[in-house]
């Protein structure tokens, strides 16, 4: 009785090949996933940036940025 009887029966090395691909696809996709969820979702908190929006837009200026900034991160 043979150890490993796939490599010479009808699955061959073509199966052992295709299976192997598909494994890197799924840990490819699931990968390329992540990546897209975690640039989708930012990782400064919604007050941060709508702060800096409006420092950017100016209408507020760097003084006023650092006072507002500084009583957030004190909640």
């Amino acid at each position: 009785m043979e150890m490993y009887p796939y490599y010479d029966g009808p699955m061959g090395w073509g199966g052992f090949a295709m299976m192997a691909l598909s494994m890197l696809v799924f840990w490819g996709g699931l990968i390329a996933l992540a990546v897209v969820l975690l640039r989708r979702f930012p990782h400064a908190r919604p007050a941060h940036r709508i702060l800096e929006e409006r420092l950017a837009k100016g209408e507020i200026d760097a003084e006023a940025f650092d006072q507002l900034r500084r009583t957030l991160d004190s909640r």
